[in-house]
Protein backbone atom coordinates (compact mmCIF):
# COMPACT_ATOMS: atom_id res chain seq x y z
CA UNK A 1 0.00 0.00 0.00
CA UNK A 2 0.93 3.29 -1.10
CA UNK A 3 0.37 6.75 -0.74
CA UNK A 4 -0.52 8.32 -4.43
CA UNK A 5 -2.33 11.42 -3.79
CA UNK A 6 -2.44 14.08 -1.28
CA UNK A 7 -4.66 17.04 -0.39
CA UNK A 8 -3.67 20.41 -0.57
CA UNK A 9 -4.57 22.93 2.60
CA UNK A 10 -4.94 26.08 1.02
CA UNK A 11 -7.75 27.79 2.72
CA UNK A 12 -6.49 27.24 6.11
CA UNK A 13 -9.27 26.17 8.76
CA UNK A 14 -7.75 24.48 11.53
CA UNK A 15 -4.44 24.18 10.37
CA UNK A 16 -1.46 27.30 10.46
CA UNK A 17 -0.76 28.63 6.85
CA UNK A 18 2.59 28.28 6.32
CA UNK A 19 3.14 31.34 3.86
CA UNK A 20 4.60 29.71 1.07
CA UNK A 21 5.04 31.01 -2.57
CA UNK A 22 5.93 29.75 -5.99
CA UNK A 23 9.39 28.53 -5.08
CA UNK A 24 8.43 26.54 -1.61
CA UNK A 25 4.83 24.95 -3.55
CA UNK A 26 7.81 23.49 -6.28
CA UNK A 27 9.52 22.23 -4.02
CA UNK A 28 7.42 20.36 -2.42
CA UNK A 29 5.68 19.05 -5.54
CA UNK A 30 8.67 17.50 -6.11
CA UNK A 31 9.19 15.87 -2.85
CA UNK A 32 5.50 14.71 -3.40
CA UNK A 33 6.91 12.83 -6.69
CA UNK A 34 9.76 11.62 -5.02
CA UNK A 35 7.30 9.65 -2.51
CA UNK A 36 5.02 8.64 -5.42
CA UNK A 37 2.45 10.65 -5.56
CA UNK A 38 0.97 11.47 -8.68
CA UNK A 39 -2.49 12.85 -7.97
CA UNK A 40 -3.31 16.46 -6.14
CA UNK A 41 -6.61 17.46 -4.31
CA UNK A 42 -7.46 20.73 -3.62
CA UNK A 43 -9.38 20.76 -0.42
CA UNK A 44 -11.12 23.70 -0.98
CA UNK A 45 -11.46 26.71 -3.47
CA UNK A 46 -12.70 28.72 -0.65
CA UNK A 47 -14.36 28.58 2.43
CA UNK A 48 -16.48 31.90 3.34
CA UNK A 49 -14.64 34.80 2.19
CA UNK A 50 -11.20 33.39 1.47
CA UNK A 51 -10.39 32.03 -1.62
CA UNK A 52 -7.77 30.56 -3.58
CA UNK A 53 -8.14 32.44 -7.31
CA UNK A 54 -10.39 35.79 -7.90
CA UNK A 55 -13.78 34.07 -7.97
CA UNK A 56 -16.26 36.67 -9.89
CA UNK A 57 -18.43 34.25 -8.28
CA UNK A 58 -17.88 34.21 -4.99
CA UNK A 59 -16.56 37.98 -5.01
CA UNK A 60 -19.95 39.16 -5.88
CA UNK A 61 -22.45 36.05 -4.25
CA UNK A 62 -19.83 36.50 -0.88
CA UNK A 63 -18.28 39.53 -0.50
CA UNK A 64 -15.20 37.01 -0.45
CA UNK A 65 -11.50 38.68 -0.12
CA UNK A 66 -9.36 39.10 -3.98
CA UNK A 67 -6.39 36.84 -3.11
CA UNK A 68 -3.20 38.30 -3.82
CA UNK A 69 -2.02 34.81 -5.81
CA UNK A 70 -4.31 32.71 -8.40
CA UNK A 71 -3.02 29.38 -6.52
CA UNK A 72 -5.60 27.60 -8.99
CA UNK A 73 -3.39 28.57 -12.19
CA UNK A 74 -0.49 27.68 -9.67
CA UNK A 75 -0.97 23.97 -8.94
CA UNK A 76 -2.17 23.48 -12.27
CA UNK A 77 0.59 24.81 -13.59
CA UNK A 78 3.12 22.95 -11.44
CA UNK A 79 0.77 20.07 -11.38
CA UNK A 80 1.54 19.63 -15.15
CA UNK A 81 5.52 20.45 -14.42
CA UNK A 82 5.69 17.52 -12.30
CA UNK A 83 3.48 15.50 -14.06
CA UNK A 84 0.23 15.08 -11.62
CA UNK A 85 -3.05 14.84 -12.02
CA UNK A 86 -5.21 18.08 -10.15
CA UNK A 87 -8.65 17.42 -8.60
CA UNK A 88 -10.36 20.80 -8.09
CA UNK A 89 -12.17 21.39 -4.80
CA UNK A 90 -15.50 23.17 -4.43
CA UNK A 91 -16.58 25.85 -2.53
CA UNK A 92 -17.44 25.23 1.17
CA UNK A 93 -19.41 28.27 2.36
CA UNK A 94 -19.19 27.06 6.14
CA UNK A 95 -22.94 28.64 6.35
CA UNK A 96 -25.42 27.21 3.83
CA UNK A 97 -25.55 23.75 3.79
CA UNK A 98 -24.59 23.62 7.51
CA UNK A 99 -27.85 25.65 8.20
CA UNK A 100 -29.46 23.16 6.21
CA UNK A 101 -29.92 25.28 3.53
CA UNK A 102 -28.96 22.51 1.03
CA UNK A 103 -29.94 23.92 -2.46
CA UNK A 104 -28.21 27.36 -1.96
CA UNK A 105 -24.81 25.16 -1.03
CA UNK A 106 -25.48 23.38 -4.76
CA UNK A 107 -26.59 26.79 -6.76
CA UNK A 108 -23.52 28.66 -5.43
CA UNK A 109 -21.63 25.80 -6.47
CA UNK A 110 -22.87 25.29 -9.49
CA UNK A 111 -22.33 29.09 -10.68
CA UNK A 112 -18.65 28.54 -9.53
CA UNK A 113 -18.27 25.04 -11.43
CA UNK A 114 -18.99 26.55 -14.49
CA UNK A 115 -16.74 29.44 -14.16
CA UNK A 116 -14.04 27.10 -13.12
CA UNK A 117 -13.89 25.51 -16.07
CA UNK A 118 -14.48 28.55 -18.59
CA UNK A 119 -11.34 29.40 -16.76
CA UNK A 120 -8.90 26.77 -16.17
CA UNK A 121 -10.82 23.62 -18.05
CA UNK A 122 -8.10 23.75 -21.22
CA UNK A 123 -4.99 23.12 -18.92
CA UNK A 124 -4.15 19.38 -19.18
CA UNK A 125 -3.16 18.77 -15.81
CA UNK A 126 -7.26 19.71 -14.90
CA UNK A 127 -8.30 16.11 -14.10
CA UNK A 128 -11.17 15.70 -11.75
CA UNK A 129 -13.30 17.30 -8.95
CA UNK A 130 -13.23 17.24 -5.42
CA UNK A 131 -17.00 17.55 -3.46
CA UNK A 132 -15.86 19.12 -0.54
CA UNK A 133 -18.94 19.04 1.61
CA UNK A 134 -17.61 16.30 4.44
CA UNK A 135 -20.29 14.60 6.04
CA UNK A 136 -20.13 10.97 8.28
CA UNK A 137 -23.81 10.12 8.68
CA UNK A 138 -27.09 10.67 6.52
CA UNK A 139 -28.12 13.90 7.25
CA UNK A 140 -30.41 16.85 6.36
CA UNK A 141 -30.10 16.42 1.73
CA UNK A 142 -27.17 15.77 1.68
CA UNK A 143 -27.40 12.57 -0.83
CA UNK A 144 -28.87 15.43 -3.02
CA UNK A 145 -25.98 17.96 -2.77
CA UNK A 146 -23.41 14.94 -3.43
CA UNK A 147 -25.70 14.16 -6.57
CA UNK A 148 -26.60 17.59 -7.60
CA UNK A 149 -22.71 18.75 -7.78
CA UNK A 150 -21.13 15.43 -9.10
CA UNK A 151 -23.64 15.59 -12.03
CA UNK A 152 -22.74 19.36 -12.74
CA UNK A 153 -19.01 18.59 -12.36
CA UNK A 154 -19.40 15.40 -14.58
CA UNK A 155 -21.79 17.53 -17.30
CA UNK A 156 -19.62 20.78 -17.41
CA UNK A 157 -15.99 18.88 -18.16
CA UNK A 158 -17.63 15.97 -20.25
CA UNK A 159 -17.00 13.12 -17.79
CA UNK A 160 -14.60 13.91 -15.39
CA UNK A 161 -14.32 11.85 -12.08
CA UNK A 162 -15.65 13.36 -9.00
CA UNK A 163 -14.01 12.22 -5.53
CA UNK A 164 -15.83 12.74 -1.90
CA UNK A 165 -13.66 12.44 1.47
CA UNK A 166 -16.25 11.66 3.97
CA UNK A 167 -15.09 10.78 7.77
CA UNK A 168 -16.96 8.12 10.25
CA UNK A 169 -18.59 8.99 13.11
CA UNK A 170 -16.41 7.10 15.83
CA UNK A 171 -14.81 7.65 19.01
CA UNK A 172 -12.22 10.56 17.73
CA UNK A 173 -14.71 12.26 16.39
CA UNK A 174 -14.21 15.25 18.62
CA UNK A 175 -14.11 19.04 17.39
CA UNK A 176 -10.85 20.35 17.00
CA UNK A 177 -11.43 22.95 19.51
CA UNK A 178 -12.13 20.30 22.85
CA UNK A 179 -8.98 19.53 24.19
CA UNK A 180 -10.30 15.94 24.53
CA UNK A 181 -8.71 13.04 21.72
CA UNK A 182 -11.81 10.64 22.22
CA UNK A 183 -15.71 10.24 23.32
CA UNK A 184 -17.68 7.30 24.73
CA UNK A 185 -19.33 6.04 21.72
CA UNK A 186 -19.31 5.88 17.76
CA UNK A 187 -21.60 4.90 14.86
CA UNK A 188 -22.00 1.14 14.93
CA UNK A 189 -20.92 -0.95 12.00
CA UNK A 190 -24.33 -1.47 10.84
CA UNK A 191 -25.70 2.32 11.47
CA UNK A 192 -22.42 3.49 9.71
CA UNK A 193 -23.37 0.62 6.43
CA UNK A 194 -27.13 1.65 6.81
CA UNK A 195 -26.30 5.26 6.29
CA UNK A 196 -23.67 5.24 3.45
CA UNK A 197 -25.37 1.87 1.80
CA UNK A 198 -28.38 4.47 1.06
CA UNK A 199 -26.03 7.79 0.20
CA UNK A 200 -23.94 5.56 -2.17
CA UNK A 201 -27.44 4.14 -3.96
CA UNK A 202 -28.38 7.94 -4.24
CA UNK A 203 -25.15 9.50 -5.56
CA UNK A 204 -24.04 6.02 -8.10
CA UNK A 205 -23.00 7.92 -11.58
CA UNK A 206 -22.56 11.20 -9.84
CA UNK A 207 -20.03 10.59 -7.64
CA UNK A 208 -17.14 8.29 -8.89
CA UNK A 209 -14.51 7.72 -5.87
CA UNK A 210 -15.33 7.89 -2.25
CA UNK A 211 -11.82 7.67 0.12
CA UNK A 212 -13.26 7.73 3.55
CA UNK A 213 -10.88 9.82 6.26
CA UNK A 214 -9.69 6.77 8.50
CA UNK A 215 -8.48 8.94 11.69
CA UNK A 216 -11.91 8.68 13.52
CA UNK A 217 -12.16 5.42 14.94
CA UNK A 218 -9.95 2.88 16.96
CA UNK A 219 -7.22 1.28 15.34
CA UNK A 220 -8.46 -2.02 16.56
CA UNK A 221 -11.81 -1.60 14.92
CA UNK A 222 -10.23 0.30 11.76
CA UNK A 223 -10.25 -2.81 9.76
CA UNK A 224 -13.81 -3.72 10.27
CA UNK A 225 -14.57 -0.05 9.04
CA UNK A 226 -12.68 -0.14 5.65
CA UNK A 227 -13.86 -3.72 4.59
CA UNK A 228 -17.44 -2.34 4.86
CA UNK A 229 -16.91 0.85 2.75
CA UNK A 230 -14.97 -1.11 0.30
CA UNK A 231 -17.84 -3.90 -0.22
CA UNK A 232 -20.43 -0.96 -0.08
CA UNK A 233 -18.55 0.80 -2.68
CA UNK A 234 -18.51 -2.11 -4.68
CA UNK A 235 -21.75 -2.94 -4.45
CA UNK A 236 -22.67 0.72 -5.88
CA UNK A 237 -19.78 0.94 -8.34
CA UNK A 238 -18.01 3.66 -6.86
CA UNK A 239 -14.13 2.94 -6.22
CA UNK A 240 -12.91 3.12 -2.94
CA UNK A 241 -9.71 4.64 -1.70
CA UNK A 242 -8.75 5.52 1.88
CA UNK A 243 -7.89 8.80 2.66
CA UNK A 244 -4.65 7.74 5.44
CA UNK A 245 -4.44 10.84 7.71
CA UNK A 246 -0.78 11.96 8.15
CA UNK A 247 -1.84 13.81 11.37
CA UNK A 248 -2.15 12.20 14.90
CA UNK A 249 -5.67 12.98 16.77
CA UNK A 250 -4.52 10.78 19.51
CA UNK A 251 -2.81 13.87 21.30
CA UNK A 252 -4.88 16.83 22.82
CA UNK A 253 -2.20 19.48 20.58
CA UNK A 254 -4.47 19.58 17.74
CA UNK A 255 -2.75 18.65 15.02
CA UNK A 256 0.56 17.62 14.59
CA UNK A 257 2.41 14.82 12.55
CA UNK A 258 1.54 11.41 13.34
CA UNK A 259 4.08 8.91 14.55
CA UNK A 260 5.23 6.62 11.69
CA UNK A 261 3.89 3.38 13.38
CA UNK A 262 0.40 4.76 13.05
CA UNK A 263 0.55 5.74 10.01
CA UNK A 264 2.32 2.24 8.81
CA UNK A 265 -0.43 0.38 10.75
CA UNK A 266 -3.62 2.00 8.85
CA UNK A 267 -1.84 1.29 5.72
CA UNK A 268 -1.26 -2.49 6.50
CA UNK A 269 -5.36 -2.47 7.43
CA UNK A 270 -6.27 -0.73 3.94
CA UNK A 271 -4.12 -3.17 2.40
CA UNK A 272 -5.95 -6.09 4.09
CA UNK A 273 -9.67 -4.83 3.27
CA UNK A 274 -8.48 -5.00 -0.57
CA UNK A 275 -7.98 -0.99 -1.29
CA UNK A 276 -5.44 0.08 -3.51
CA UNK A 277 -5.02 3.60 -3.39
CA UNK A 278 -4.59 5.65 -0.50
CA UNK A 279 -4.28 9.40 -0.78
CA UNK A 280 -3.55 11.78 2.31
CA UNK A 281 -4.51 14.45 4.30
CA UNK A 282 -1.95 15.93 3.84
CA UNK A 283 1.94 15.96 2.68
CA UNK A 284 2.73 19.42 2.99
CA UNK A 285 1.69 20.69 6.65
CA UNK A 286 2.36 16.50 8.19
CA UNK A 287 4.92 14.79 6.04
CA UNK A 288 6.77 17.58 4.19
CA UNK A 289 10.83 17.75 4.35
CA UNK A 290 10.28 21.40 4.19
CA UNK A 291 7.09 21.67 6.68
CA UNK A 292 7.22 24.30 9.57
CA UNK A 293 7.09 20.65 11.58
CA UNK A 294 9.87 19.22 12.18
CA UNK A 295 8.85 15.87 12.54
CA UNK A 296 7.02 15.90 9.05
CA UNK A 297 10.16 15.54 7.44
CA UNK A 298 11.18 12.68 9.68
CA UNK A 299 7.96 10.95 9.21
CA UNK A 300 9.19 11.50 5.22
CA UNK A 301 12.15 9.34 5.53
CA UNK A 302 10.66 6.77 7.74
CA UNK A 303 8.41 6.29 4.27
CA UNK A 304 10.89 6.72 2.44
CA UNK A 305 12.44 3.61 3.78
CA UNK A 306 9.01 1.70 3.93
CA UNK A 307 8.94 2.23 0.26
CA UNK A 308 12.91 1.24 -0.67
CA UNK A 309 11.93 -1.57 1.80
CA UNK A 310 8.89 -2.95 -0.39
CA UNK A 311 10.73 -2.67 -3.27
CA UNK A 312 13.56 -4.74 -2.36
CA UNK A 313 10.88 -7.41 -0.66
CA UNK A 314 9.33 -7.07 -4.60
CA UNK A 315 12.31 -7.51 -6.57
CA UNK A 316 13.37 -10.40 -4.64
CA UNK A 317 9.97 -12.22 -5.09
CA UNK A 318 10.64 -11.46 -8.50
CA UNK A 319 13.59 -13.12 -8.99
CA UNK A 320 12.80 -15.83 -7.09
CA UNK A 321 9.54 -15.88 -10.07
CA UNK A 322 6.92 -15.39 -7.20
CA UNK A 323 3.89 -13.33 -8.70
CA UNK A 324 2.72 -10.74 -6.23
Amino acid sequence: MKIKGTFLDEISHDIPHQNWGRAEWDKDFWWMKQAGIDTVILIRSGYKKWQTFPSKVLTQAEQAYTPPVDLVQMFLELSEKHGMAFYFGLYDSGKYWVAGKYREEVELNKRLIDEVWATYGHLPAFKGWYLSQECSRKTGQIIDLYAGLGRHCKEVSGGLPTLISPYIDGVKNISQYDASTARQNGVSLKQHEEDWSEIFEGISKAVDIVAFQDGHVGYDELTDFLKINKSMADKFGLECWTNSETFDRDMPIKFLPIKWEKLWLKLQMAERAGIENAITFEFSHFMSPQSAYLQAGHLYNRYMEYLQDQKVKNNGLYQAGITI
